[in-house]
């Protein structure tokens, strides 16, 4: 994350407290990055409170900046911001819609996880992060290079987040149970599929010297096994990729990142397989 040097903040008018704002300032303020804060609406002048705002920030030393846009939608706005700023961070709040509403139309913040380029932190809680648990969410299952990228990147992330707050890694991956008729031997016994995805996980146990207790690798789909484990660990922060379908694929399959975004408790950050590409060429530069 050191390497983000602006982070755009969406600013809610209607809340009275900036959830967004406050996950923010906490970021930038360790990795010394510049806000950018964005209101997403044309019918009314936020100008006078985004100004506020700014002040405030640069009175506690941290660089800020604003604007008011509106391109068609949220989501497009907040990309076509993101864009034209070089934000390498979204910050929203997360308010989760009603089960109708999620029914008849896709949720803004699904639309967004889809559409923005960039890694999103979508924040749901007031809880402080400080020397809390981030919970890093991998498929070790999928062995090709780009998820590979994708599963170090996640890592990544998620031990710059404890050490941004003193905390604790936890790493989770599902398996699948159990078939008689796979191909596989492997997949054919709970206990060898079970040492597989620990054998795929040792390098990241290896490298953070995670214990038993930090290493949850379980049998069941990811959409019910990670919510369980960061509410059983208490998770401040849930880390996780997901692929942004779009279209009828995205509509009939869903991603583990939209499904389970109203059953965390935790904040969660989402990252794609184009930031696998920033990573690299950041590891590059060092």
């Amino acid at each position: 994350m050191q390497a983000i040097k602006r982070i755009l903040v969406v600013i809610d008018p209607t809340q009275t407290e900036q959830l967004a704002l406050n996950r923010a300032k906490l970021i930038a303020g360790v990795i010394e990055s510049d806000l950018h804060l964005l209101v997403c609406e044309n019918r009314q002048d936020h100008k006078p409170m985004l100004e506020k705002l700014c002040a405030d920030l640069k009175a506690e030393g941290i660089n800020a900046d604003s604007s008011q846009a509106w391109h068609s939608n949220l989501t497009d706005t907040v990309v076509h911001v993101a864009a034209s700023e070089g934000c390498g961070l979204v910050v929203k709040q997360h308010l989760p819609d009603s089960p109708l509403k999620k029914a008849l139309l896709t949720p803004d913040d699904w639309k967004l996880l889809r559409y923005c380029p960039a890694p999103i932190l979508l924040v749901k809680t007031t809880d402080s992060w400080m020397n809390g648990s981030v919970l890093a969410a991998v498929d070790v299952g999928n062995h090709d290079d780009q998820h590979h990228v994708l599963h170090d990147t996640i890592v990544s992330h998620a031990a710059d987040i404890v050490d941004m707050i003193n905390g604790n890694l936890h790493l989770v991956s599902a398996h699948p149970a159990p078939m008689m008729s796979a191909s596989d031997p492997v997949y054919q016994l709970r206990e060898n599929i079970a040492a597989r995805y620990r054998d795929e996980s040792e390098r990241y146990i290896s490298e953070h010297q995670l214990d038993d207790g930090h290493v949850h690798i379980d049998e069941g789909p990811a959409d019910t096994l990670i919510p369980s484990v960061a509410k059983q660990i208490g998770a401040k922060v849930t880390v996780i990729g997901t692929v942004g379908r779009k279209g009828i694929a995205g509509a009939l399959i869903g991603n583990t990142a939209e499904v389970i975004l109203d059953q965390l408790e935790s904040d969660i950050l989402v990252l794609k397989p184009q930031d696998t590409m920033a990573h690299l060429e950041d590891l590059l530069e060092k």
